[in-house]
């Protein structure tokens, strides 16, 4: 089998991860030293597996591509961490500060991808999260919550700047004052100019000789603050809300993150939520059971009248369209699905007995009614 990666999957080399992954599970089934014949097949078969892993991961692929398999190969060999913890063999990395390629397997990522190395300048604040409780009321209503959060906001004295509006300014030395740096390297691929954001200050190109005495130079002191959240109608339990610019203030006049408000909601005594539909108990008598009746059921729209039909069995599920949870952010309603329960009376009159006693005989039962008749009608049930 070829050493490239390509070669080695049988693939082309503008295939797709799709088509790289389904290469790779046939090869590994033909070549597993568990299955194989071949007497190379462990052998392969790590080549095979060396090939999907660089191949499907996408920045892997990429600088594969551009530097070859050969050097490619040299890097991770020779610049690898070993089993010690230590990076790099005797001889040193090709690809390292020492090698005669330059600045290491990392600065060639960061050369084909920006790394984010050093890339400092004003910072965006972050995100931060907290949590609200609400009812399952609250949830078919929408509501309005407070939530209170300590987080990091612009500092009121300096503007977020660090330093007084009045403060000395001098140029920054290492970048002149242009906010940047450039680097030139030698790579495989020749030399390679790089501008990344001068590190001493941040990007402004200047200097100041004080600092904000409240904020200490941060640009941010942190608050309490409480903020009112807008919870929608349909919210589900877990579901996360975002406030846009209410999370930590960004770093010397950068956006500020966002808070984000996880919602939990409380279950409820008479309703069980599944999605946007509610599901409900109602008891009704033995004789309601039989000969049907109108009743009257609770939702969180009002009270709605329903016909229990006559013959209902407990346990029998009646659907009422429309009487479930709004659907958030969308038209319509889930639906409320009624669950009939015949109540069993626990005290009966003589009257009811003999009535009974006179049902069950009519039925071809010979029952003592005294010993829980009531009871063998609920198990029949």
């Amino acid at each position: 089998m070829s050493e490239d990666f390509y070669d080695v999957l049988g693939v082309s080399r503008n295939a797709s991860e799709d088509e790289i992954k389904d290469a790779y599970r046939k090869k590994a089934q033909q070549y597993h030293p568990d299955v194989s014949d071949d007497p190379d097949a462990e052998e392969k078969f790590k080549k095979i597996q060396k090939a999907k892993e660089v191949l499907t991961d996408e920045e892997k692929r990429q600088v594969y591509d551009q530097v070859g398999h050969e050097r490619f190969e040299q890097a991770e060999k020779h610049g690898g961490v070993g089993d010690n913890g230590q990076s790099g063999r005797r001889g040193g990395d090709p690809f390292g500060g020492g090698g005669p390629f330059g600045g290491g397997m990392g600065d060639i990522f960061d050369q084909f991808f920006g790394g984010g190395r050093s890339q400092s300048g004003p910072q965006q604040g972050q995100d931060l999260k907290t949590q609200v409780t609400i009812d399952l009321e609250d949830a078919y209503e929408g509501v309005e919550k407070e939530v209170t959060v300590r987080r990091p906001e612009t500092c009121p004295d300096c503007d977020g700047r660090g330093h007084p509006a009045d403060s000395n300014v001098k140029t920054c030395p290492e970048c002149n004052g242009q906010g940047q740096q450039t680097r030139v390297q030698q790579t495989p691929m020749g030399r390679v100019q790089q501008t990344q954001t001068c590190r001493r200050c941040d990007g402004q190109g200047e200097l100041h000789e004080e600092r904000c005495p409240t904020c200490r130079g941060d640009g941010t002191v942190r608050n309490e603050a409480t903020l009112t959240v807008e919870i929608p109608a349909g919210i589900q339990h877990s579901q996360t809300l975002r406030m846009n610019g209410e999370g930590a203030a960004g770093d010397r006049g950068a956006r500020s993150g966002d808070l984000l408000i996880d919602v939990a909601v409380r279950d409820h005594p008479d309703f069980e939520r599944e999605g946007d539909d509610l599901h409900h108990h109602h008891p009704i008598s033995f004789p309601q059971a039989v000969f049907g009746d109108t009743v009257e059921i609770e939702t969180f729209d009002g009270t709605v009248e329903f016909d229990v039909p006559a013959g209902t069995q407990s346990g029998e599920v009646f659907r009422l369209g429309g009487k479930g949870m709004p659907r958030l952010r969308r038209r319509g309603q889930g639906d409320l699905y009624v669950e009939m329960q015949v109540v069993t009376p626990d005290e009966l009159t003589d009257e009811q007995r003999e009535a009974l006693k006179d049902f069950a005989e009519a039925g071809g039962e010979e029952v003592d009614v005294s010993e829980g008749f009531f009871e063998k009608i609920k198990n029949s049930l």
